[in-house]
This record gives structure tokens, sequence and C-alpha cells, in this order.
């Protein structure tokens, strides 16, 4: 599938494709006219990419993970690397204390909106 395709089935701009595929997170055969030519498999992939990007997993970080992701369903795949899981560990705690934060902001507010007095 072209480029388009690919964005329209994705939901992600066809810039931001081209900025996965240099990071090397995705890839395409080129066909002779010079478009990029994208296997089905690569729509599942881009909505990974985007799961973990969406997650504060940096584009580096990501692109040594995918292949371990795949050793859920293939155990042919690589296994992580123990570099690679202290990074994802120091990562996790880094959303956990996020998350503690985004939590005591949303029951400070919580809170308030209990305590105030809405009017229209």
């Amino acid at each position: 599938m072209r480029i388009g395709e690919l964005a329209s089935r994705t939901g992600v701009s066809t810039r931001l494709l081209r900025y996965y595929e240099a990071q090397g997170l995705i890839s395409s055969q080129r066909e002779a006219n010079g478009y990029r030519d994208y296997a089905e498999g690569v729509v599942e992939r881009v909505g990974r990419v985007r799961d973990l990007i969406d997650a504060g997993i940096p584009t580096a970080v990501i692109l040594d993970l995918l292949p371990c992701l795949a050793s859920v369903t293939d155990p042919e795949a690589p296994v992580i690397q123990q570099a690679l899981a202290e990074s994802l560990a120091a990562r996790r705690a880094q959303l956990d204390q996020r998350i503690g934060c985004l939590a005591k902001n949303r029951d400070a507010i919580t809170a308030y909106l209990d305590r105030a007095v809405i009017t229209g």
C-alpha cells in the first residue's frame, strides 16, 4: 500500500510516517517510480509505535524494543537484553511518578469541585 493509504488506515500523518521510516521504526519497498510501498503488517506496527510513543517511550528505545515485542507471539524473536530491560524499568518508574502526580492533581480538582458552588 502507498503512504497515503497507510496514513488513512492508521490515522497517522504521512509526514510522521516518513519520520518513523527515517528512524527505522517502519520500512517500505520502493516502486520503480520511487513511491513507497508498505506491507500489510506495517499497519499493526504503526499502531504499536503510536502506543509506545503515547506511553512516553522515546523513539530510540522503541527501535530496540519492537523486535522484543514480537517475542510474545513468536518464540524465534530476540529476547530482551538486560540494558534495554533496565532502561524500560527506569522509564516505567518515571511514568509511575507522573501518574501519581496526575492522580493527586485530579483528586485536588475533584475536591475543589465538590466544595465549589457552580452557578450557571
